[in-house]
């Protein structure tokens, strides 16, 4: 039986560790922390948003982020300090304007393959991570905002979706919670929210019973390819205090694949591959519902305000997850009391919900320079990467784990007739 390695047990990780195992494989997952979907799998905004995939490949966002360079509460900040990383990928990304329409279309096509698919998953595996298939409302305050929506729209329709504009008043027939005047908007009614890092260690859990062995606390340090195989170096990780961080233990494999979100870019380096992932760090508070009131008063459809860029999903019956902004701030994971307190007032000015117990968190979210992720094999035969889905890794990766899967399954088949020939 084929063995291969899975590097990273992020949602990305666990769900191509789990079809490798339905093809038959034989998979075991290194992971740097103790536990699955530790980092921006853990409390990202939980929508499921095929609406959400237009890419950000504009001339207006680069414009808005040196607009809003001042603004530390701007949903789109950039530090200014030279970083050459950034400042390469800032210039990568400005060269896939042109690819704006293809991109969009090809992750809509992508969303909906995902999608589907991960309900098959769910279901056959009876996962509950407080999935809630009551779609996606998507909000504008402005006539020249709902405009420009409606051209993205026509785009996002082009890939398959069924999305429908909707006046204010349908809004609020569609989410009796919002408040606020506002001048129109969009619903996708077949996309969904919920819990990422529920779903990750729920699936975590149901692979091992197709054999999928997970080493966690392991950092990889090295992987060396040879004619028929493939070492993965790795010792204990920081977070393993019982292990010996000094000792370096090695795993034979007949290939690897590299799920390692924004860890990606520097492992790909060490293999000698570029892969130009740059960290953009995104916020989220989950609010707890404790009252009566505020449990009558959180929506449990899903939201998109455009201006803010700010998005909600409804985690149970008592917990509000509430997500937004983006950070190009290198691999800083701190928790900014600046960035963190708009999406408190977003949620006092739009619910009667109390805010008293909110829990901050930031990820970073691995970011490739045409906002598509990297799905392919490395230029070394038996390395393959899952990895750069942005911020639609939730949405995403149901899909492109099978696409890398049936790709190891197809590179081993091929190899094994060569062989048989010779």
């Amino acid at each position: 039986m084929p063995h291969i390695i899975v590097i990273g047990a992020g949602v990305t990780g666990v769900t191509t560790a789990y079809e490798l195992s339905q093809m038959g494989f034989e998979v075991t997952v290194l992971d740097k922390h103790l536990y699955p979907a530790m980092e921006t799998s853990f409390a990202n905004g939980g929508q499921l948003s095929a609406c959400n995939a237009e890419v950000w490949n504009q001339r207006a966002t680069i414009l808005k982020g040196l607009k809003w360079m001042t603004k530390k509460d701007a949903p789109l900040l950039i530090n200014p300090s030279f970083d050459l990383h950034k400042y390469a990928w800032l210039m990568e990304f400005m060269g896939n304007i042109k690819h704006y329409e293809k991109n969009t279309i090809d992750t809509v096509k992508l969303a909906l393959l995902a999608r589907e698919r991960m309900f098959q998953v769910a279901e056959k595996e009876g996962i509950d991570f407080n999935l809630e298939k009551k779609g996606i409302l998507h909000f504008y305050h402005s006539a020249e905002d709902f405009k420009v929506a409606g051209d993205v729209n026509d785009l996002l329709r082009k890939g398959g979706l069924k999305r429908y504009e909707v006046t204010s008043d349908e809004m609020k027939k569609i989410e009796p919670t919002l408040q606020g005047d506002y001048y129109a908007g969009f619903y996708t009614e077949d996309d969904a929210t919920g819990d990422i890092h529920k779903f990750s260690t729920g699936l975590a859990e149901a692979s091992k019973k197709y054999g999928v062995s997970y080493r966690f606390g392991t950092e990889v340090t090295s992987v060396v390819n040879h004619d028929r195989s493939v070492t993965v170096k790795y010792q204990s990780s920081a977070e393993d205090v019982k292990g010996d961080v000094n000792q370096v233990h090695e795993i034979n494999a007949d290939a690897v694949v590299v799920c390692g979100g924004v860890a990606s870019y520097h492992l790909a380096n060490t293999i000698g591959d570029r892969v130009s992932i740059y960290p953009v760090k995104g916020y989220s508070i989950t609010v707890a519902l404790e009252d009566e009131q505020s449990q009558n008063n959180a929506p449990w459809v899903s939201l998109l305000d455009e201006s803010a860029k700010i998005v909600t999903s409804r985690l149970g019956k008592d917990r509000f997850r509430v997500a937004g902004t983006a950070e190009f701030n290198g691999y800083n994971r701190d928790i900014r009391a600046d960035r963190i307190q708009p999406l408190i007032d977003w949620v006092n000015k739009n619910f009667e919900v109390s805010t008293e117990s909110a829990v901050p968190w930031s990820g970073l979210r691995p970011m490739m320079p045409d906002m598509m992720p990297k799905v392919k094999r490395s230029r070394h035969p038996r390395v393959f990467y899952n990895t750069g889905h942005g911020h639609l890794g939730f949405t995403l990766s149901a899909a492109t784990a099978v696409m890398i899967s049936e790709e190891i399954q197809q590179m081993l088949l091929t190899e094994q007739k060569q062989y048989r020939v010779a």
